[in-house]
Formats: C-alpha cells, sequence, structure tokens
C-alpha cells in the first residue's frame, strides 16, 4: 500500500497583524507594530502549498483562527455588544486585547501532536492539539484547532483525537514544533523524537535563564502514552538551554528531521551523543544520517535570523529529499553557502527551494512553522476530508476568497475596527463551507 507524508499547512486569516506578543521570539519582537499585509500573507502561504503540491506531495490546508477573539475578552470581563467590547478592551487593556487578535494560529506546527497509524497500538493517527499554555494569546487555540482537526481528520475507524493536555504550564506542550519522526517507510514502524526544554518537577536539572522553556519532558510523556506508543518508538531529547536563550524558542528552529535524516546545529541538543546512540538503537537501521551543522560555518545567531532549520525536509517522488527554505537562507552569505556544499555531499539531500514567506518570517516563523507533518497511507488519505487537500481546483477557489475578503493592509489600529470582525467572521464562514467544515468556529454555533 502506498505511504507518504503529507503536509497540512495554516492558512493565514484575514486579520494578520505583527503584535509583537512572543518574549523569546527574536523575529516577533523586532517587528512589532509593523503594518501587516493579510492579503499578501495569506496568497504567500497558499503559493508555497501549490508549488509543494505541484512537485507532487500531499498538501493540505487547515483553517485559521478567529480573531479578534470576542469570547476570551467576554470570559475577562468585558461586556456589551461586540464592537463596545472590542472598543473597551483596545482602551482598559491593549495588551490584552492584542493578544486575543493574534496571527499565530498560521504556525500549525505548533497545532498538535501527530503519531502515525504505523507507531501506535491501536493503529490509528493520532492527534493532540498543543496547549500552548506558555503564551496567553497561543493558549486560546486549543479548543478551535481540536474542531478544526476532527472536521478534516473525522473517521473515527482511522483517526484519534484527544483533548489538549491541562493549561498548566507543568505541562506546557508546543506541538509538533518539538516533534519529528525517523522511519524507513512513513507507514511502517518508526521513531518519534520528542524534544523538550525542561523538567516541569525537577528544578535540579538544566534549564534556560532568559527566555522560557515552553514544552516540558512531562508534556511528551503524557503525549505518548494518550497515542499509544512502545518505549521502542520513543526518544525524549533535551534542547539546549543555552540556545533557548539565544532566541531558538522552539527546536524546530535549530533542528528538523525526515524519514532517515536529522539535521541540526551543533549546539542544538543538551547531550547529542547520548541522543544520536538512542536513535540508531531503535531506528533498526545503519543507514542514518545526522546532518551537525557546526558553529564556525553557520552560527546560532545566522539559524535563527534565516531559520535555516525551521525548514521543511521533504521526500520528493523522484527518491530525493529536498530543503524548502525561506529567501532569508538564499540572501544570507553563510546559509547559502552552506546549503550549496550540503547538496553535493553523501546525504539524501539533494535539492534546496526557496520561497518568499516574508509575511510569516516577519512574524516569527519560516516554512516548517507553517505545516503540520501526518504519515498516513492512500485508505487513511482516502478517508481524510477531501476539500481540504491541495489542487489546482481548490488553490484557485482560496485564492479568489482570500481576494474576495481580505484587506491589503492592516494597521495595529485597524483591529479595533468592527467592520473587521463582520468581514473576518464573514469570510471564516464561507471557508467552512468551501472546505466542508460544518460549524467549527464558536460564531456559528
Amino acid at each position: 500500500m502506498k505511504q507518504f507524508e503529507a503536509n497540512f499547512d495554516g492558512l493565514v486569516g484575514p486579520t494578520h497583524n505583527y503584535a509583537g506578543l512572543s518574549f523569546g521570539n527574536v523575529a516577533s519582537k523586532s517587528n512589532a507594530n509593523a503594518v501587516s499585509n493579510p492579503k499578501q500573507a495569506a496568497l504567500q502561504g497558499l503559493q508555497k502549498m501549490k508549488a509543494l503540491a505541484d512537485m507532487g506531495m500531499t498538501q493540505g490546508v487547515l483553517a485559521p483562527q478567529e480573531r479578534p477573539d470576542i469570547y476570551a475578552l467576554r470570559r475577562l470581563g468585558f461586556s456589551g455588544s461586540d464592537a463596545h467590547v472590542m472598543q473597551q478592551a483596545y482602551k482598559q487593556a491593549p495588551h490584552i486585547f492584542l493578544a486575543c487578535c493574534s496571527a499565530s494560529s498560521m504556525w500549525t506546527a505548533n497545532a498538535a501532536t501527530v503519531s502515525p497509524s504505523g507507531d501506535t497500538a491501536d493503529g490509528k493517527i493520532h492527534f493532540t492539539p498543543a496547549n500552548l499554555t506558555n503564551k496567553y494569546h497561543r493558549s486560546l487555540e486549543p479548543q478551535v484547532t481540536g474542531n478544526i482537526l476532527k472536521a478534516t481528520f473525522a473517521d473515527p475507524n482511522h483517526f484519534a483525537h484527544h483533548q489538549h493536555l491541562p493549561d498548566n504550564e507543568h505541562f506546557g506542550d508546543e506541538g509538533a514544533a518539538n516533534h519529528t519522526r525517523f522511519c524507513q517507510e512513513y507507514g511502517g514502524e518508526g521513531v518519534e523524537l520528542f524534544v523538550f526544554g525542561r523538567y516541569a518537577f525537577d528544578d535540579s536539572k538544566p534549564a534556560p535563564k532568559k527566555y522560557p522553556a515552553r514544552h516540558t519532558f512531562e508534556a511528551c510523556e503524557a503525549v505518548t502514552r494518550l497515542h499509544g506508543l512502545n518505549e521502542r518508538n520513543v526518544v525524549f531529547a533535551q534542547q539546549n538551554p543555552d540556545v533557548i536563550d539565544a532566541g531558538v524558542f522552539h527546536n524546530d528552529v535549530i533542528a528538523v528531521g525526515n524519514q532517515n535524516v536529522l539535521f541540526y546545529h551543533q549546539h542544538a541538543f543538551l547531550d547529542t551523543a547520548k541522543m544520536k546512540a538512542e536513535i540508531l538503537d531503535k531506528f533498526g537501521s545503519d543507514d542514518f544520517h545526522f546532518i551537525e551543522v557546526p558553529d564556525n560555518e553557520v552560527s546560532v545567531s545566522d539559524a535563527v535570523k534565516t531559520y535555516l532549520f525551521n525548514t521543511q525536509v521533504i521526500r520528493l517522488p523522484n527518491g530525493n529529499m529536498a530543503i524548502i527554505a525561506p529567501k532569508e537562507c538564499e540572501n544570507n552569505e553563510a546559509v547559502s553557502t552552506y546549503l550549496a556544499k550540503l547538496i553535493t555531499q553523501d546525504t539524501p539531500i539533494k535539492e534546496v527551494h526557496f520561497f518568499d514567506v516574508k509575511q510569516s518570517m516577519q512574524n516569527g516563523g519560516g516554512p516548517a512553522c507553517l505545516r503540520l507533518r501526518v504519515a498516513m497511507t492512500e485508505l487513511e488519505k482516502s478517508k481524510v476530508n477531501p476539500n481540504t487537500f491541495i489542487n489546482d481546483k481548490t488553490y484557485e477557489t482560496l485564492c479568489a476568497w482570500v481576494n474576495k475578503h481580505y484587506r491589503d493592509e492592516l494597521l495595529v489600529d485597524d483591529l479595533v475596527d468592527p467592520q473587521l470582525l463582520i468581514e473576518s467572521r464573514t469570510a471564516l464562514d464561507e471557508l467552512t463551507q468551501i472546505l466542508g467544515l460544518g460549524s467549527v468556529y464558536p460564531f456559528q454555533s
């Protein structure tokens, strides 16, 4: 049976903006309050999705969240009409209001952790939405994310959905941004690498000092239990606290893996040797490539600036692996020199493709942030909501939808405009019909 890895990218929402909400994310903070371009951002994302589909990849799309989140504001004591709630919150608590306007759901690497059927005890694909407790603006996402995932992967005979972990930093879970999977065949048994920043219940263990470690060891353990993973399928590794303090807020900013490749920076992990030994022991084959990028060729600073490791490593139909990188990698001398050398070496990575995702990069996320990976078989693919796959027709339909509903520019002050909320809800209601999702947003209830 044919087996492959599908990418489900997050569609940028109609209120895409730069509020600089994410402490520890250097790109996000440095572009706070800049003018955003929602239409351009959504079309850039769709262009990347279509390009990957044209390369022969299975490419899907996940709907965005509704923003501003009026329900979150009401829960915090703002009342009256929707317009009054927005104006009141913007006047009295602007930081809270902006948090409830966050565009962060576009980064679906944080949407959930996914374990393919080859790894799970019941032979189903398992999904656990990330609770994202470290940032208030992201902690608003899990419920609707779960609704969207259930509407996309609906067949209970093939897909299992879990509630997100408890809303507490002891179980801080950032989803697939700290998770990757190695396998010989996508549909077969694999090894899942869970990366964490700290031990929540043991203060004696290493932890960053400047920026928060958003993902805990305890969260990793909980997800493995929920997904019915066997010890032979799992490796736990701690992220280097020093690189978290250098702005590496997720592991996918410093490492990325696919099948028999782990591409990572020299300083990515706290105990690299131990992690490598365990992966090799559990992988079941010597045909594994650890591609370690030396600090003297690409610094951590350049890796963060260009998101060299927040790239996608994909297996093309021709058998080669390719890196899907942002234009920023091409424009950085050290990084472009390294990538040019990499594709000549004895590894499966033989191609690099550069994409313009500037609107996402400015808000703190590169190509890998934009996608959730789901390894599946042809049978499992046939059970996925077919409206969510990108092809010529859905691409044209979604581009037309963006051009119809999205504004060209948004200033932070525009977010309080009641008309923008109406525009956004109208757009999202139409989107759920295009994608066949049913009622996934609170305003549709």
